[in-house]
């Protein structure tokens, strides 16, 4: 193999991140698909979770000159992944057994996979591309963590706006089955919503994992590193919450896993964003009268958030303080919020990420209240009879789904202030 063949293979990274995103994307598209109320012709969700897998393929040939080797490796990896959902359908009747076609699904689920990876690469076509060191694809993989997170937290909203945090009664087992082989067939109802949310948790956990072994191979950074493993021990904790609260029957506990769940998805985007390439390569900051000032508001936008987040919590599992959460949202964090934004839209021409920031938190937040008010609406409306409790599910868990994302928005804000912003030196120092 020649020196410029070797120069723009695709790295291991290239193809796990392939891989995982390839994964989380037909997680995604399974769970929604098959949402009470939505429901796709089994059919067409079986295409629409199959077509991302010759999406990962071309994805992985343009980004990162994959071949169809490539394509081939990424999706048995995606196989493999998959046999955490899998697991549903060769379940047996009983705890502890399986159907006796499992020794043909599980080769030939791998098979298939690396098979329409292989093909999307082959569709693509060779692409030349610099090879990129493996920090750069960290950096992507940690995105699509952060995809992963996403899901997880909408999930994990629609469970608790089921009031389905019990519907299944047991942990780490369902019902007596591993949870890896509780039967498709019985996922029903409030047992859809919860066992599925536990089932993403596995995923997001086993990323978390690998994201961490990824960072330890490429950076150098000590801090970030550590920032990776405690990651990991979040993830671990917030998973054992998350099974107390079903064995010990505890809304505390709940609370606990709500409020963490979000903590660890604010701390994951620091974690993608201390790995990317722009943060890394990025000059010394911009030297700027409103530095300090901008620094000081961003990290206030992230207290009043954190406020917020625990008085929406304390409403969602408790049924409790919600005057104060609209309140308080309404008449502290969205003109504030919105002063935060347009400080970073007007003041920072020269800086278009801060402005693109500066954007996405006023949109996020405008919708963020749009939400509330139509969660606040539709919940009144239900217990008057007036509108199926679909409409109340959707918009609460809406609400609770772009709180996270509004969170994560003024934390990319914040982190990036500090690196892009300093005050100008005092008078007379260079």
């Amino acid at each position: 193999m020649s020196r410029e063949t070797l120069s723009t293979r695709a790295p291991g990274p290239a193809l796990l991140t392939t891989a995982f995103g390839s994964t989380v994307a037909m997680w995604a598209v399974g769970y929604f698909g098959r949402l009470p109320g939505l429901e796709i012709p089994s059919p067409i969700l079986l295409g629409l979770i199959l077509a991302c897998l010759p999406a990962g393929g071309i994805v992985l040939a343009r980004s990162a000159a994959g071949t169809v080797r490539d394509g081939a490796v990424s999706g048995a990896v995606t196989g493999l992944l998959n046999l955490l959902v899998l697991g549903s359908f060769i379940g047996g009747p009983s705890p502890g057994r399986v159907v006796p076609s499992v020794l043909l699904w599980i080769p030939g689920s791998i098979l298939l996979s690396s098979l329409l990876v292989a093909t999307g690469a082959k569709l693509a076509g060779p692409r030349p591309a610099a090879s990129e060191r493996d920090g750069a694809w960290s950096a992507r993989f940690a995105w699509v963590s952060v995809a992963a997170t996403i899901l997880l937290l909408g999930a994990g909203g629609l469970v608790t706006s089921a009031e389905a945090g019990l519907a299944v009664v047991d942990w780490p087992t369902s019902f007596g089955y591993s949870m890896f082989l509780y039967p498709f067939s019985r996922m029903t109802g409030g047992i859809y919503y919860e066992h599925a949310h536990r089932l993403i948790g596995a995923l997001v956990g086993l990323t978390t994992l690998t994201l961490a072994v990824a960072v330890q191979r490429a950076e150098t950074r000590r801090s970030v590193r550590w920032l990776a493993w405690a990651l990991v021990a979040a993830v671990v904790v917030q998973g054992t919450l998350g099974g107390l609260r079903v064995t010990g029957e505890s809304l505390a506990l709940a609370f606990v896993h709500g409020v963490l769940a979000q903590a660890f998805f604010a701390a994951l985007i620091i974690l993608a964003t201390l790995l990317s390439p722009r943060w890394i390569e990025s000059g010394g900051p911009a030297r700027v009268p409103s530095a300090l000032a901008d620094r000081g508001l961003s990290t206030l936008l992230l207290g009043l958030l954190a406020i917020q987040l625990l008085l929406g919590a304390a409403q969602r599992h408790f049924q409790e303080l919600l005057l104060v959460h609209v309140v308080f949202g309404l008449g502290v964090v969205a003109p504030f919020g919105l002063k935060v934004a347009f400080r970073a839209i007007a003041l920072h021409r020269p800086i278009p990420l801060l402005q693109r920031l500066g954007v996405g938190l006023g949109a996020t937040l405008a919708l963020q209240v749009v939400l509330g008010f139509g969660a606040w609406i539709a919940t009144s409306a239900v217990e008057a009879g007036t509108l199926p409790r679909e409409f109340d599910l959707v918009l609460a868990t809406a609400h609770q789904w772009f709180g996270a994302i509004l969170l994560g928005t003024a934390v990319l804000l914040q982190i990036w202030t500090f690196r892009l912003l300093a005050p100008p030196p005092p008078e007379g120092r260079l």
